[in-house]
């Protein structure tokens, strides 16, 4: 830890800022390409349950501040980018809550996308977001090291473009692999930073490891839970008394497409 303490070196630290930065607005442009093909295509409407519109509005303020936290880390004034720091993570817990709720609220009225296992979908949502917190809350534990902080708080953020990135690929066609194809769509935005890396500095940050570890044992977390006894509990829990109790856990509901 006392290593991870030290700074970067500034010379260091400068070379990373355009791909963080620029990483930065193409994340942000996958989520909104991605949830504006959604509204476009009139498979969302604005006449869904208030928390529905509640959770919309909380997960791309989350995309403003990933933004502008970057902007503000490599243009300033980075007095601005610490006090942004502390209401991120709170951002992040009311992300938790309202996106947990929506998720629940989806599976116990059967309305689970039909690309996914309702059960699936009950774990991955919530684990995403907690693996995303824990990868931020590590990277903002070592933030007077801005090369640890930075890659850690972009591997966080690269478990929440999954929404974005899942309604980009044409998913229907990709049952019953929808799930990992948006999944591998995530790994590899830390690799990109893997291979930033290598091209301009001729090594990889040991950061990207951790990071690239975090997501990918929140996706080998996510399918313990979800094909276990625990996860066919944790749903019979949650759907007793509703209609999804009705609907199997582990069956990909009917396409309307046919």
């Amino acid at each position: 830890m006392a290593t991870l303490a030290m700074p970067q070196p500034r010379q260091e630290r400068r070379s990373d800022d355009n791909f963080f930065l620029t990483m930065a607005f193409v994340m942000a442009g996958v989520l909104i390409a991605g949830f504006g093909l959604t509204l476009g295509m009139g498979r969302s409407t604005f006449s869904r349950p208030p928390i529905v519109h509640a959770h919309a509005i909380v997960f791309m303020g989350w995309m403003v501040i990933y933004v502008l936290q970057n902007w503000f880390a490599t243009k300033g004034p980075i007095a601005l980018h610490r006090r942004l720091g502390w209401l991120a993570m709170g951002w992040l817990a009311l992300m938790l809550y309202l996106g947990t709720a929506v998720t629940v609220m989806n599976v116990r009225a059967g309305t689970v996308p039909f690309v996914f296992q309702p059960l699936h979908f009950l774990v991955f949502d919530p684990l995403s977001l907690i693996g995303c917190i824990a990868l931020i809350g590590a990277g903002v534990s070592v933030r007077a090291n801005t090369g640890w902080h930075r890659r850690l708080n972009y591997c966080g953020m690269a478990l929440l473009v999954g929404p974005g990135v899942g309604r980009l690929l044409p998913m229907p066609l990709l049952i019953p692999w929808a799930y990992q194809s948006a999944f591998a769509c995530i790994v590899s935005l830390p690799v990109i930073g893997m291979i930033a890396d290598w091209r301009r500095d001729g090594r990889v940050h040991p950061a990207w490891w951790w990071g690239l570890g975090g997501i990918l044992a929140t996706g080998v977390l996510t399918d313990i839970i979800s094909f276990s006894p625990i996860g066919l509990a944790l749903y019979q829990a949650v759907t007793i008394g509703t209609p999804g109790a009705a609907v199997a856990p582990l069956a990909f509901p009917p396409s309307p497409l046919g």
